[in-house]
């Protein structure tokens, strides 16, 4: 599936500002999801779509900038990509929710593949995060790269 790839984590803000109700799939991709469902690691359970993290801010977020919202919601599930194995990567997605799923996490029915994010973005968040000030949560968060 021939989709853009974003290189700046500027370039994702301007999406998010462009068109809020995008989220975020760690997986191997579009055509690997295509027709696919999610399912519940610990039950095995098939969830009513795939599951995704929303790039939506939310109002609580104020006026703080766009670019640390992403940058968070790509910091905060990064695990997934050593967790869930080789091959996995980040992709910004517009879908329809369909539910929750075992973490609270959307799931939901991809509408479109929208563009792949690229590790550099991945990088530029890691700095970003690693400037705030604050406890971050305790999402399973380690240090990627530079």
């Amino acid at each position: 599936m021939g989709i853009p790839t974003l290189e700046t984590i500027d370039e994702l803000a301007d999406l998010v500002a462009e068109r809020p109700e995008l989220f975020i799939r760690w997986s191997r991709g579009p055509e690997t999801d295509a027709s696919a469902s999610s399912k519940d690691d610990l039950t095995g359970a098939r969830l009513p779509g795939l599951s995704a993290n929303p790039l939506k801010v939310e109002e609580w977020w104020g006026r703080r900038p766009l670019r640390v919202w992403v940058a968070r919601r790509l910091h905060d599930y990064s695990h997934l990509e050593r967790q869930k194995g080789p091959g996995v990567r980040p992709w910004v997605l517009e879908g329809e929710e369909r539910g929750r799923g075992p973490d609270n996490e959307p799931v939901v029915y991809c509408r479109q593949a929208v563009a792949w994010i690229a590790d550099s973005v991945l990088a530029e968040a890691d700095r970003i995060v690693a400037a705030q000030e604050g406890n971050w949560g305790a999402l399973q968060r380690v240090e990627r790269r530079d």
